[in-house]
């Protein structure tokens, strides 16, 4: 996509985003001339492996993993984003936060000249029992937080909900 036969966008307007099955997964990703995206989703173990079920590492392991790859990698493609889709009651408590502030500080102090981003996503309904969306003055919270703890923090906006086609709602629809 950076290739200038071909799409010619600039590194830093891409970025590949992975839930990070291993830690040497950000080694593969980090050879790509793209800003990385981890999507932690939770940063305390046992929540993590409820929340992606296919985590077999500890976070300490994949954020080991990640420094290592972002030591490897040009300063100008050290710019970091930790994703979160954030679950009312779930993920998205002041402890949640302060874990979250903690692995930022933790991966910039680790890599000279590193940034880290945070990007919530507020969940999307797909008629879960048990997941639900934070209210948007939970997200804001919750993003007040991050952001009063010296990490910068978005809050990615929704599209697509009104319609059943929002990030995570078109895998869960069935055909009538």
């Amino acid at each position: 996509m950076a290739d200038r036969r071909m799409f010619s966008l600039a590194q830093s307007k891409i970025t590949v985003s992975t839930v990070a099955p291993n830690p040497s997964a950000f080694t593969t990703l980090g050879s790509s001339p793209a800003a990385l995206a981890w999507s932690v989703h939770a940063v305390d173990d046992s929540l993590r492996k409820e929340l992606v079920p296919t985590t077999k590492f500890s976070m300490e392991e994949l954020k080991d993993g990640l420094v290592e790859a972002l030591k490897s990698r040009s300063k100008k493609l050290r710019r970091t984003m930790l994703e979160v889709a954030l679950i009312d009651s779930v993920n998205d408590s002041e402890k949640d936060a302060k874990l979250l502030i903690s692995l930022a500080q933790s991966i910039m102090a680790d890599v000279e000249g590193s940034k880290v981003v945070v990007n919530l996503i507020p969940f999307n309904d797909i008629g879960h029992p048990t997941y639900r969306t934070p209210s948007m003055e939970k997200v804001l919270g919750f993003q007040k937080i991050i952001t009063d703890g010296g990490v910068l923090c978005y809050v990615r906006t929704t599209r697509g909900d009104e319609e059943n086609a929002a990030c995570g709602q078109l895998a869960t629809s069935r055909s009538k």
